[in-house]
């Protein structure tokens, strides 16, 4: 054993000093502390300290990779990588993995800013579109569809000024989530606070117009320090009358179903009454969804660990039913339909969404014809609906975190029925609005 010791030195030494590269960019007291480490503090730096990008770093600057060490192409020299003790600012794989999205992040903004027009597919432009549709290649519903997208790939960044009472709060607290209603000209919004907790607001989309892009945030008193699973607009009284949550639940609390009227923050009815609040205890439900189906008025569905739970909210009356996994989506068919689910094969893949762990929707919009994500990279895709064909990545405005993931919003319409189509996006405390005409 000894005598293999000795071999991995000798090994280690003459390996740095045939190495021309190494010499002249790692100094003496660097190649010292390589050659006097053990074999098992070399075999664990090689298999557990080498980062998963550093041969591609090494290899595009033409330096080689070393078990251990971090090759940095900007100052030309080689830096050893710890295991993310206590030292200050310790290179670990974990802050040049966030030093290497950070600067492909700002690379994409710039790219945005100074690019006017993207091109969604190959050799797909207005002009090419349109004379394709007068030369009878296109049919009407691919003319439009495609056209579509080609105006979603165009969208432009926009920052949206937000007017509130409280001036003071919109400057410190920080968007957790945003939901548009059915005609989007409201979004629901939870606010986590400096304080802890959280708040919800509806904003106003009515101004927001071009080329002055301003809403009115309504907020209300009503704060929370559970955590919020999903929302969902209730249809109550009448269109989207209340806002249903999913709360999770906290110490001894359990956790709930809670209907809040949207009256409690803005009135958008002459003479509403004041409606209908109410909690219902749903330990740990994950998702929520409203019906909109006549044969299941005024009732919600939570969906829990492997079953679904129907609630009538006027009743109380419940309906149980099990699934084979947990429920993290749902929603409610508006005909009556029988499902054929013989053929359980993947039909159509969406690449390049990014999410290991975390609870983050999906927007499905049938009637643009695109779906929308954002995933743990704070990436906001854009695909289309109809051959998964990737049509926008959008980089976040604000630098990679996991407490910082968009919260988005897509509609044709927004600000009401004469609104403008484009994408709504909320992150730390600014509104952006990727508009097209």
């Amino acid at each position: 054993m000894h005598k293999n010791n000795r071999q991995n030195r000798r090994r280690v030494r003459r390996g740095h000093q045939q190495n021309p590269w190494f010499r002249q960019h790692v100094s003496d007291e660097r190649c010292n502390t390589v050659a006097q480490q053990s074999p098992q503090d070399s075999g664990r730096a090689d298999d557990d300290e080498a980062p998963s990008t550093s041969s591609g770093t090494a290899g595009s600057s033409s330096a080689p990779d070393l078990p251990g060490y971090y090759f940095d192409p900007e100052k030309k020299r080689y830096f050893r990588l710890l295991p993310g003790h206590n030292n200050c600012n310790p290179l670990t794989k974990e802050s040049i993995r966030h030093k290497e999205m950070e600067s492909k992040r700002l690379q994409l903004l710039e790219e945005e800013d100074k690019q006017k027009k993207k091109i969604a597919r190959m050799g797909f432009n207005a002009s090419s579109l349109l004379q394709k549709n007068k030369l009878g290649f296109l049919n009407a519903t691919s003319y439009c569809r495609l056209a579509h997208e080609l105006r979603v790939s165009c969208m432009q960044r926009k920052k949206v000024q937000i007017q509130s009472s409280d001036p003071s709060a919109l400057a410190s607290d920080r968007f957790n989530l945003i939901l548009a209603d059915t005609n989007s000209d409201r979004l629901f919004t939870v606010n986590d606070v400096k304080v802890g907790g959280s708040k919800y607001g509806i904003i106003s989309l009515r101004g927001l117009k071009t080329p002055s892009l301003k809403v009115h945030m309504h907020e209300n008193l009503y704060f929370t320090n559970r955590k919020v699973n999903s929302v969902c607009w209730a249809s109550l009284n009448h269109l989207d009358s209340h806002i249903l949550l999913c709360l999770m639940g906290i110490a001894e609390t359990p956790g709930c179903a809670t209907l809040l009227p949207a009256s409690l923050f803005v009135s958008s009815h002459p003479g509403e009454r004041p409606g209908m609040l109410c909690s219902f205890r749903i330990p740990g439900a994950w998702s929520c969804a409203w019906s909109l189906n006549i044969q299941a008025n005024n009732c919600f569905s939570t969906g829990l660990s492997r079953r679904v739970l129907v609630t009538n909210v006027v009743t109380g009356h419940r309906q149980s039913f099990g699934t084979s996994s947990d429920v993290l989506a749902q929603q409610f068919a508006l005909m009556i339909k029988l499902w054929d689910l013989r053929t359980t094969k993947c039909i159509r893949q969406y690449e390049g969404h990014v999410n290991e762990y975390a609870y983050l929707p999906l927007h499905v919009h049938e009637e643009e014809g695109i779906v929308v994500a954002v995933g743990q990279d704070c990436y906001t895709r854009i695909w289309s609906f109809h051959d998964a064909c990737l049509l926008r990545t959008i980089p976040s405005p604000h630098p990679t975190s996991k407490s910082d993931i968009p919260s988005v919003a897509f509609s044709s319409r927004l600000g009401g029925f004469r609104g403008a189509p484009g994408l709504l996006m909320a992150v730390q405390q600014d509104l952006y609005c990727f508009s097209y005409n």
